[in-house]
């Protein structure tokens, strides 16, 4: 770089959408892998090579759908994030009991995730560092849909006490932990049992109407 110009911001292209099947596979294989390899080694000791190679996938193929190394994490932080909602939401869908109960659906279809894609912990953590921008946006993300929907909840009268953020993020935070614990670390915790425990606590803690739990 001549000395005299100033350093700019680099500027990443978002990933390429693919436009065929075997694109959207090939692309699926290489965010998969760089799953498992972030997950095992994290961001700094990983390199595209190792994750083309475990993707079984030519390097040019890398380039074609991401720009480098970091657009590739980023790209998976939101992926990630897309995968949990998606996970949960079938199961938010199905039912018809109570917001609460309802929260409780979610957290067992949460801890499920948590202990199938365990490298998720580590992604996200380090995202802090890697992609601040992208792991700000999963956590407010992930706290607005809690709030919309104990929000809904409240407004059909199935709770006594108005929710707000605080409400959001204190469930966010207690599921996140609970997936630590029961999901990663625990690989034989009754997830159900444990999202009951949890759920009770929600019950007494938003003031569950009488006759509704």
């Amino acid at each position: 770089m001549d000395a005299a110009q100033p350093e700019t911001a680099r500027t990443e292209r978002a990933p390429r959408v693919p436009r065929t099947e075997r694109g959207r596979r090939t692309q699926r294989a290489i965010l998969d892998a760089a799953a498992a390899e972030f997950g095992e080694k994290g961001f700094h000791d990983s390199s595209i090579v190792s994750i083309t190679i475990r993707a079984g996938v030519a390097l040019g193929s890398f380039y074609t759908y991401f720009e480098s190394k970091e657009a590739l994490f980023k790209a998976l932080v939101q992926d990630m994030s897309s995968r949990v909602r998606d996970h949960v939401a079938p199961v938010l869908a199905e039912r018809t009991r109570p917001g609460v109960e309802a929260e409780g659906a979610a957290l067992g279809a949460f801890l499920i995730f948590a202990r199938e894609h365990k490298e998720i912990y580590r992604i996200i953590d380090e995202a802090e560092f890697v992609a601040p921008e992208d792991w700000r946006a999963h956590y407010l993300n992930t706290a607005r849909r809690i709030e919309e929907r104990l929000t809904a909840a409240y407004g059909r009268g199935e709770l006594a006490v108005r929710p707000d953020e605080v409400h959001a993020w204190a469930i966010m935070g207690m599921n996140v932990f609970l997936g630590l614990r029961f999901g990663v670390m625990d690989g034989d915790a009754d997830l159900t049992s444990v999202a009951a425990k949890a759920n009770a606590l929600l019950k007494d803690g938003l003031g569950l109407k009488d006759g509704l739990g």
